[in-house]
């Protein structure tokens, strides 16, 4: 009697393991189809299109890459259609597998799977009719804060316009553009020191002498001027420099108390990079050329910075991106997000940071161009005052305005 038992149980489990784990009233949604467009903006924006079969769409973005609608449409499409868009953690793994080989551990693989993977986000939360923060937890704040890039603010776009480019990255426009910003309600304005000076030097070094380290600073202190208190300040050096230089810099910015320096190692050696955090008295950020949780541990691990900036559409996506705050919060370090997006990485960024507690803000980087909320169609401004209110719509809680996208749209 006890072997008939053990014999009918073994077979019913088997049975059940055999069996393609399903829902009880079967899976949501199919795929069936995946595509790009590309919105020609001050970066190539590259819209994903995830469709379904109960006429949902997912709408994502992957970050501005040459190959990225190949990779997508050639070999993501085959794997990805019919499938559950609702599952997407196991979907980002298939996808990732069926590119082993080929770019799914960093590069344009990664970014390709990316913008697919917040696509997949959108379409789940419409399809479950859920905002996507509350399918990654829930949140923790309201609204998240957005700090303005303005290397390519109005005064030194207007003033190149008008052929003056020698005076563009003259520190009077830097304080011009951060005055501008400020105005416009953003408490953290960014700018680029990598930029000439109106000397001739040699770049592929990665050395900067006394002059040039002075035009940085000069440039730091018009804008300090300027605005004050009235916003932190943070500066961008873009993996331009050597140890000596980077630290020579960082030191001449010492007095500045400026919110963070950005990349100013090449973005490879955590070695370098954690000796230079140690030498100078600075908040130090980098990130953006960073894959997925693997490439930033053994920042994390390391301590070897303060602030973390990964990219969601290019890192990984959503879930990665919320995966490695959540490595960085074990060793108290917050999330600035790089973001040159459109308005959907911005919102799919935005989720990210309503859901993590160590977040900062997040980089709004087209203040230069003026239709950048028209791809929207709300009726009030996305960015407001420099912060963003979480959408609470289901799925990115944003749509795009079809019309909008056409005109801008780039073959």
């Amino acid at each position: 009697m006890y072997e008939d038992f053990a014999s009918k149980l073994a077979a019913t489990m088997w049975a059940d393991f055999d069996e393609t784990p399903r829902r009880a009233d079967g899976p949501p949604a199919e795929i069936t189809d995946l595509n790009t467009m590309v919105i020609d903006g001050n970066f190539p924006w590259t819209i994903v299109t995830v469709e379904t079969d109960k006429g949902v769409t997912g709408i994502g973005e992957a970050y501005p890459s040459p190959g990225v609608h190949e990779i997508i449409t050639d070999y993501l499409r085959p794997v990805l259609v019919g499938e559950n868009p609702t599952d997407v953690e196991r979907l980002y793994n298939l996808m990732r597998e069926s590119l082993s080989g080929r770019g799914s551990q960093e590069g344009v693989g990664t970014i390709a799977i990316s913008g697919v993977e917040l696509a997949l986000w959108d379409a789940t939360g419409k399809l479950l009719d859920q905002p996507v923060y509350q399918l990654l937890g829930g949140k923790v704040r309201e609204e998240v804060a957005v700090y303005a890039d303005c290397h390519a603010g109005e005064a030194m776009v207007e003033s190149a316009k008008e052929g003056q480019e020698e005076e563009t990255y003259e520190p009077e426009a830097y304080a011009k553009a951060a005055r501008a910003a400020v105005e416009d309600g953003f408490d953290i304005v960014k700018f680029d020191l990598d930029v000439p000076s109106g000397r001739e030097i040699d770049t592929l070094s990665r050395h900067f002498d006394p002059a040039e380290i002075d035009h940085k600073e000069r440039v730091v202190a018009a804008v300090m001027e300027e605005i004050g208190d009235d916003a932190e300040i943070a500066v961008d050096l873009h993996w331009n420099f050597s140890p000596e230089t980077a630290e020579r810099l960082c030191r001449a910015l010492e007095p500045y108390d400026l919110a963070w320096i950005e990349d100013p190692l090449p973005p490879e050696n955590t070695d370098a990079m954690r000796e230079l955090k140690r030498r100078v008295n600075a908040t130090i950020l980098t990130g953006e050329n960073r894959y997925g949780r693997h490439g930033f541990r053994d920042l994390i691990e390391d301590q070897a910075v303060d602030f973390l900036a990964p990219d969601v559409p290019k890192t990984g996506g959503i879930a990665e991106t919320k995966k490695i705050a959540d490595m960085a919060e074990a060793y108290y370090q917050a999330l600035v997000p790089h973001n040159i997006g459109s308005p959907v990485a911005t919102a799919a960024t935005a989720h990210v940071g309503a859901t993590v507690p160590n977040f900062v803000a997040l980089e709004y980087h087209a203040r230069e161009v003026p239709w950048w909320e028209d791809l929207l169609a709300r009726e009030t401004d996305f960015i407001q005052n420099g912060r963003i209110q979480i959408p609470d719509s289901p799925g990115l809680g944003i749509e795009l305005d079809w019309d909008v996208v056409e005109q801008h749209r780039k073959e």
